[in-house]
């Protein structure tokens, strides 16, 4: 395994080199989606409509399960910008601190680029706007020109939706007339028609550009044109399989959705806390919406894709397209993010590098035409190469580095919080240069969770760090999805991996979706309460550590109950 990873980055490397030397340097095209899953097209859902996107995917390196590392906006996105852990920049919530304050004055991925003489471009919501990212998103570290916020974006929060009664809400559901808005348009279009000046602007510079662009759908609310409703009639919408609240499933574990229930229509419906349920009916309008929204920000995508293409920027772009993290669908009985499933967890990751991932276009074709979801609603398109084994959103700003031509940042050591430039994710651009034989089982994500207390409370979704008394630290891996919820102590920023609160653990190949927790039942006693408060040792371990360890047991030991103590016994001693 060792030795074929060792050729394999020789390989890269002097394919790379070769690969840099007979090109000039390249752009970045960074686009970010929010709260978006991998409902698309590209990654096998056989409802959604995002023909630009798949286009897209169809000339890039898609990764089939990438994880952030927190299923919150102001934390992931600050650690996939910084390629640190939630734990490293000290951010669990959206309105703590800032990290160069807080935490160390870490070097971002845009920032990187500006050093290396790029303009450095912010369109939406690419940091997370506050404190958390000193109410300026990180400018003038990260960005050459202050960042740019679509002026219609102040009437999100505002009473605009217009409900069966005539009269305007501020509503979850939110299909509009677009001019009905008071500015007559909404806040992703203003996005990509800013996102297209700068592109033009672009044109007659003499430096390189990193531009960023962050659209806010399919976050809630759906304030969405109407019309993309059109592509999902209710009747063609189901319902997932697993609708209920899975009977083993910890109360810490579970997030209440509070952020749907502050909105009038479905305040509306007086659903019980914490548990719910949404009335059918009204979880297949949720998920319309959630798919509707899906394809208006893939409508944009194709437009700033288009435009990349009719200024020549195709052929020395590098395209990178993401989200900050998942969004649950009713699954489980849980709605929006605050979680540690794969629902909340894993979103869609693709690059395109031109000449690598996909061919030259011939003379006069374009590589991203754009795609009219309403003139041809059944266009399919099949992804490039895909990688399936797992990989993280921190993985983004060591790999994007080394395609572009810049050096690598070095891994982290523990703890990093002096050192201004390193990453605690690894660089995956071997992988844009072999096709993948089998799924490696020793790639494994990372993500964590914060709850104020052991049952679902009305700040559970969202605790301020001060209130944070439970961390749920989650291991993710080809075969198993493993969960830790242990005591914290935020005064002293320290998580107690003995004092375990409850536990989740899910083997994927038999439970996909994640609805029968193994943890603690007979043959997986191995990771019960008791044992972990037996293993002192493991307090002088990282978090990450410590669930790798049993990730690495369980591998090699499955559930022969001797042979997995000794293995825990053993590593857990060790360091």
């Amino acid at each position: 395994m060792l030795l074929n990873r060792i050729l394999l980055l020789l390989s890269l490397c002097f394919k790379l080199c070769f690969f840099k030397a007979a090109r000039e340097k390249f752009n970045v095209l960074y686009i970010m989606a929010d709260d978006l899953r991998p409902s698309l097209g590209c990654y096998s859902d056989p409802l959604v409509k995002s023909p630009n996107i798949d286009q897209l995917a169809a000339r890039s390196n898609v990764f089939l399960n990438a994880y952030s590392q927190q299923a919150l906006c102001g934390p992931s996105r600050t650690s996939l910008l910084t390629s640190r852990r939630p734990d490293t920049t000290k951010l669990f919530d959206n309105s703590a601190s800032y990290w160069r304050d807080n935490a160390g004055n870490y070097t971002t991925l845009p920032q990187y680029f500006k050093k290396h003489g790029y303009t450095t471009l912010s369109v939406g919501k690419i940091f997370h706007p506050g404190i958390v990212s000193n109410h300026t998103d990180d400018y003038p570290f990260s960005w050459s020109i202050p960042p740019y916020h679509p002026p219609s974006l102040h009437y999100e929060r505002k009473k605009v939706c217009k409900g069966p009664d005539g009269k305007l809400h501020e509503n979850l559901l939110c299909a509009i007339n677009v001019t009905e808005m008071p500015t007559r348009t909404l806040p992703d279009i203003e996005n990509t028609e800013e996102a297209v000046r700068l592109l033009k602007s672009m044109k007659t510079s003499k430096s390189h550009f990193f531009l960023a662009v962050g659209f806010y759908k399919p976050h809630i609310p759906f304030r969405i044109p109407q019309e993309f409703l059109e592509l999902y009639p209710l009747d063609k919408i189901t319902l997932p399989s697993d609708l209920d609240v899975p009977q083993r499933l910890p109360p810490v574990a579970y997030n209440p959705w509070t952020d749907l229930r502050e909105r009038e229509d479905v305040q509306a419906l007086n659903i019980s806390f914490p548990y719910g349920p949404i009335p059918k009916d009204f979880q297949l309008q949720i998920r319309q919406h959630y798919f509707a929204s899906v394809s208006y920000v893939d409508a944009q995508v194709g437009k700033l894709l288009n435009t990349l293409d009719d200024l020549g920027f195709g052929e020395n772009t590098i395209v990178v397209f993401t989200s900050d993290h998942g969004w649950s669908l009713g699954e489980h009985g849980e709605w929006a993010k605050y979680s540690t499933f794969d629902v909340a967890t894993r979103v869609p990751l693709m690059f395109y590098v031109p000449g690598l991932t996909s061919a030259g276009q011939g003379y006069g074709e374009k590589a991203f035409p754009f795609l009219d979801v309403f003139q041809d609603p059944n266009k399919k398109f099949t992804p490039g190469r895909v990688v399936r084994s797992v990989v993280e959103l921190v993985d983004i700003f060591p790999t994007i580095s080394y395609l572009a031509g810049l050096r690598t940042p070095e891994s982290c050591p523990h703890p990093a919080n002096h050192i201004h430039l390193c990453t605690e994710g690894e660089n995956r651009a071997y992988t844009f240069y072999r096709p993948e034989h089998y799924i490696s089982e020793e790639e494994m994500a990372f993500s964590q969770c914060p709850r104020p207390g052991d049952t679902p409370q009305f700040n559970s979704d969202q605790p301020h760090f001060k209130d944070v008394r439970v961390l749920g630290y989650s291991i993710r891996s080809s075969q198993y999805r493993y969960t830790l919820w242990v005591g914290f102590q935020p005064d002293r920023f320290y998580a107690n991996m003995s004092d375990v609160h409850a536990g989740e653990l899910y083997l994927l190949d038999e439970d996909p979706d994640q609805d029968h927790n193994l943890y603690g039942l007979k043959g997986y006693e191995m990771f019960s309460h008791g044992h972990m408060g037996k293993q002192s040792s493991v307090t002088r371990l990282q978090w990450t550590d410590v669930l790798r360890l049993h990730m690495t047991c369980l591998d090699q030991h499955g559930l022969r109950k001797a042979d997995l103590h000794a293995c825990l016994k053993k590593y857990s001693h060790v360091g």
